[in-house]
């Protein structure tokens, strides 16, 4: 198999592609400013999840320069979600709507849409990146808007607002994706059907949030018209996904998870760390994606444990492995069809999560569409699984029915190739391939 083709993708991703270069380290390593006034959550809460606090207008960009605004209503919202143990809390997010008029079928649909790995800082949040032309993800989304398409983007618990940032944390992760989609409903000026279509996307940490949202939805958020959820490189077990951070290129990702654990469950990290260990954990609070992942690339978590075990030894014993084992995704079917997509060469989460998530739900009795393919590392696997995940997006939209491998999951032929032309920019052939304007 050629894998140029992949790595000039991959590549091209992470430095254009998105609308990012390495001036967004810059950016995001930079000391963040005093929270803004509109991250301030009020001092009491609207009684009802996904009711909106408060909402402002907003920009869009797909690069740092802020040369290429993208043409759409941009709101920045804060809204009510709930914490694992059911307390409110506030979270804030953006709604994006195309300023065409919707001109499908029925009513203009909305996309759930769980970001990725953002990092821990305030200044990392989405509803910030977007305005700022610094979120990697700003393409994907203009993809969406492209078909018509509304977007709800949570910027999850604590990204943007007070307290630590709760990352991979499942419940309360999953209720913030589900919020979002309420608010936007709710949102006056964001010109979003309050009872219309819905659908999931993520990757990464957002494909977690995408998979929680599938599995809670019914619970949750049952009136929600949700049509299907589309999940890439969902870290589905922690635990196996932590031995894999460790020492490699992504380390600062396990840094992300222990510091969201703990967040997430009042659990006091300083017996745990040496004082090389705390500062790694003060740096990762204050770190965007780039700028933490080239920080702590090959970090070595023995480093910065007291007693000099790895950290994810820890996962294993109490308090932790309770914690961990909460965070499981796979043991609720979600009630709408779901695609799995998973690339067989991911180096952040392994093969085998992905494609024990689909035996899961299968087994569960979901209806499952398990898609491998073949990019090479994370960022690859995203370039991959786009085009796939958009059309299955589109046609749970537009009403086909959904075709289920779980018969034969591990007989599922991987995607081809990306056909890229080496001598072309990757985003003009990728928007060309899907038809995005």
């Amino acid at each position: 198999m050629n894998l140029r083709p992949f790595q000039r993708a991959a590549t091209t991703v992470l430095t254009a592609a998105v609308g990012v270069s390495f001036a967004v380290a810059t950016a995001s390593a930079a000391p963040a400013e005093e929270r803004p006034p509109f991250y301030e959550p009020p001092a009491e809460l609207p009684g009802t999840n996904g009711d909106v606090i408060r909402s402002e207008t907003s920009e869009y960009f797909l690069d740092p320069l802020k040369t290429i605004p993208v043409d759409a209503d941009v709101q920045r919202m804060m809204y009510r979600s709930s914490d694992r143990d059911g307390s409110a809390i506030a979270v804030t997010g953006t709604v994006i709507t195309p300023k065409d008029d919707w001109t499908g079928d029925g009513e203009r649909p909305v996309i759930g849409y769980a970001p990725g790995t953002q990092g821990m800082a305030d200044h990392c949040a989405p509803s910030r990146q977007l305005a700022n032309g610094t979120e990697y993800e700003g393409f994907f989304i203009k993809a969406m808007l492209s078909k018509g398409y509304a977007v709800a983007m949570t910027d999850y618990q604590g990204l943007g607002t007070p307290g630590p940032h709760t990352y991979v944390n499942r419940e309360v992760t999953g209720n913030a994706v589900l919020d979002a989609v309420r608010a936007a409903q709710r949102l006056p000026d964001a010109d979003v059907p309050d009872d219309g279509p819905v659908a999931l996307y993520g990757y990464s940490q957002g494909g977690g949030g995408s998979a929680s949202a599938a599995e809670l939805a019914a619970s949750y958020a049952p009136e929600l018209d949700i049509k299907g959820a589309a999940a890439g490189a969902v870290p589905a077990e922690l635990g196996g996904v932590g031995e894999n951070l460790d020492t490699g290129p992504y380390a600062a990702f396990l840094g992300y998870a222990l510091v969201g654990i703990a967040s997430g469950y009042d659990i006091d990290l300083d017996p745990y760390l040496n004082d090389t260990g705390k500062q790694f954990r003060e740096d990762v609070e204050n770190s965007c994606t780039i700028d933490g992942i080239a920080k702590f690339a090959f970090a070595d978590s023995k480093d910065y444990s007291a007693d000099g075990r790895p950290i994810t030894d820890y996962l294993d014993e109490e308090p932790f492995s309770d914690v961990v084992a909460e965070q499981r995704i796979g043991r609720t079917a979600p009630g709408f069809p779901v695609l799995v997509s998973q690339s067989r060469l991911d180096d952040v989460i392994p093969y085998d999560q992905g494609e024990t998530l689909a035996g899961d739900w299968c087994g569960a009795g979901a209806d499952v569409q398990f898609a491998p393919n073949l990019g090479p590392t994370h960022i690859g696997g995203a370039v991959a699984s786009f085009p796939r995940a958009f059309q299955w997006i589109d046609d749970r939209l537009a009403g086909k029915a959904a075709e289920s491998n779980c018969g034969n999951l591990d007989q599922a032929p991987a995607d081809p190739e990306i056909p890229v032309d080496e001598n072309r920019p990757l985003l003009p052939q990728l928007s060309e391939r899907m038809n995005i304007r």
